[in-house]
């Protein structure tokens, strides 16, 4: 699968409606605009009314468009804090970022009267469509957990499993990386990556097959683990690349981008919905393909 069949998959499941905080944002809305003309989803854009309107009729979308409701906010805050009730409040399926800092919609989704919380860690969830690789690839966690206990990172491999199960991938291949390919006391990355391994095949972690410590090359090059005489069902075939730490994730993340060209779409998971949390920087592609992996995700 590509990101584009991924829009056209989202395309074809029952309409969601997609709740943005803050949408006065000019990348957010060359989104939305690219969605309602794909029919991927419906909006409730939360913000200030009049920049957001001025924002539409720039795309050429009238504020009385079917797939568009806007609700007037003081200000960011007052903005997540309604785009958070509309989605527990079920009246919207998916969270997104508009032009609100990321602390500031976070402390939203926390809330424990009416927050997005499961009791499950939220996690950042990425699927990369890179040149000349034949499938789209997972990288997680690459923006939320800085440094994950072991507990932590079965939930966000579960996370990421539960995106790529939404995705069609039945069994996703899940690749611990780390620097080298042996169990290394003195390398806790290795040490949790073995324990993720043994723990999946106890059957403690489910629906996917897991298999590390990987390097980056024998986890997404048969012929580099062949090499290695490294034998395995998830060497040079990982549909997941989970990553040790958020530093890893984060450089492995922009260099897919800045030196691969990669496309991506991404989401954070784990809450009661889907949560599209992308950067400012981020392009309006970006922020499409993002919310198609989100309408594909839930549940």
């Amino acid at each position: 699968m590509k990101l584009d069949e991924l829009i056209s998959r989202a395309t074809q499941l029952p309409s969601k409606v997609v709740a943005i905080a803050a949408a006065e944002d000019e990348e957010v809305m060359e989104a939305v605009a690219h969605a309602l003309e794909k029919d991927l989803a419906s909006f409730i854009l939360f913000g200030d009314e009049e920049k957001i309107t001025g924002m539409l009729a720039s795309h050429r979308i009238e504020s009385s468009h079917a797939g568009v409701r806007i609700v007037s906010a003081g200000n960011a805050k007052e903005a997540a804090q309604l785009a958070v009730k509309a989605v527990s409040g079920k009246e919207a399926d998916v969270l997104m970022k508009g032009n609100v800092p990321t602390a500031t919609i976070l402390k939203e989704v926390l809330n424990k009267e009416y927050g997005l919380r499961t009791g499950s860690v939220l996690s950042h969830v990425a699927a990369f469509e890179v040149p000349g690789y034949d499938r789209l690839i997972f990288v997680t966690d690459a923006a939320m957990n800085i440094e994950p206990t072991l507990e932590q990172k079965v939930q966000i491999v579960q996370n990421s499993v539960s995106v790529a199960r939404a995705l069609g991938i039945d069994m996703p291949k899940v690749a611990p990386l780390a620097a080298v390919e042996v169990v290394n006391p003195a390398m806790q990355a290795t040490m949790d990556a073995a324990l993720l391994t043994q723990m999946n095949h106890r059957g403690q972690i489910k629906d996917c097959i897991i298999d590390g410590p990987l390097a980056l090359d024998n986890a997404v090059s048969a012929l580099a683990a062949e090499h290695k005489g490294i034998k395995s069902e998830v060497a040079g075939q990982a549909d997941i690349l989970f990553v040790p730490t958020i530093e890893v994730g984060n450089v492995l993340y922009k260099s897919l981008i800045y030196f691969a060209n990669a496309k991506v779409g991404a989401i954070i998971s784990g809450a009661i919905a889907p949560i599209v949390l992308t950067s400012r920087a981020d392009s309006a592609e970006s922020k499409l393909n993002s919310l198609a992996l989100a309408v594909c995700s839930v549940k």
